[in-house]
């Protein structure tokens, strides 16, 4: 036994920026930034914090599923920028909610709400759950050096969320980390020890552009050609690939090298942004939504980033 899916759930900020306001102050145009990744805006916190936007999704997740706060048996929240060190995202949601289940971080980078989904499909496959929340949140705004136009353009924050039940949807996954801290990374504040000798670094996001694009290409086509290989299929029987979205020159390249049709990879980059774990559940979120699903319809998820990580699976949709 796996799991099944049983509500989805998605939260944005309210301030949405666009990439004409971000060039009042960045050296930068919409047509320099729409063509590189993608993105026309993104949205940014102003007041909202992590929590308040995983609350927000996870709420509208439970609300979706008919589950209520008390039946969970797990919070599971996959995040870089959670508001504190301790406690986690996942204890303050569960307050939140007035839940008293089990509630952990897990920080796998972009590729976190896949990690999760895998953690989870633990827990249910030695009874250990029946009903799971599984969170990525994001407000990684607080973690941009608002002067570096390589990196300032390409994230916005937002959260995704979904409750999970017993099932056997969960069909195969691939999860992947090449430890790597020069590519892309977000280094923590060395903080104020009058003891600490080294050079203090700025806790911001960093990323070799160039670098990551040709991971991230390898890696979403290789995992996905393997998760569909593992769950019995052709890359034809997939019916919706989620992405993430975190270029959309990745996504377009990488669905040429598996010749997929366009059509049914998603992107929403064009308005969100790159909300790092939060990307593919919020896409998951709008896919669910739209009435698009069939019933039985294959789900390909994938995600790539720091670490190096990288992660996959495929779910089939049960409505």
């Amino acid at each position: 036994m796996s799991f099944k899916i049983l509500g989805t759930g998605s939260s944005l900020p309210s301030r949405a920026v666009s990439n004409e306001e971000l060039s009042e102050f960045l050296d930068t145009s919409d047509e320099w930034i729409s063509q590189r990744v993608g993105i026309r805006e993104r949205r940014v916190c102003t007041t909202e914090r992590t929590a308040d936007l995983a609350h927000d999704a996870a709420l509208k997740a439970l609300d979706m599923s008919g589950v209520e706060p008390h039946e969970l048996d797990l919070i599971l929240c996959a995040t870089v920028s959670a508001d504190n060190s301790a406690p986690s995202l996942a204890c303050s949601v569960q307050s939140m909610l007035g839940a008293t289940c089990p509630a952990m971080d897990i920080n796998a980078a972009c590729s976190g709400f896949i990690y999760m989904l895998d953690t989870a499909a633990g827990f249910f496959a030695r009874g250990k759950a029946g009903k799971a929340l599984v969170i990525g949140a994001e407000r990684l705004s607080r973690m941009l050096d608002w002067t570096d136009r390589g990196t300032a353009v390409i994230f916005g924050d937002g959260a995704g969320a979904m409750v999970l039940g017993p099932g056997d949807s969960y069909l195969a996954s691939k999860l992947f980390a090449r430890g790597n801290d020069t590519v892309l990374g977000i280094p923590n504040s060395d903080g104020a020890s009058p003891y600490y000798e080294n050079e203090p670094r700025h806790p911001f996001i960093f990323m070799n552009g160039q670098e990551t694009f040709k991971f991230a290409v390898k890696a979403m086509s290789t995992d996905l050609e393997e998760v569909v290989e593992a769950a019995g299929l052709g890359i034809d029987d997939i019916a919706w690939i989620v992405p993430h979205q975190a270029n959309a020159r990745i996504i377009d390249s990488a669905v040429k090298k598996l010749g997929l049709d366009p059509e049914r990879c998603l992107k929403n980059i064009e308005r969100v942004g790159n909300t790092s774990a939060a990307s593919v559940p919020i896409l998951a979120d709008e896919l669910w939504r739209s009435g698009k699903l069939r019933d039985g319809d294959y789900i390909a998820m994938c995600s790539f980033g720091a670490g190096l990580t990288s992660a996959a699976c495929i779910i089939r949709w049960e409505a």
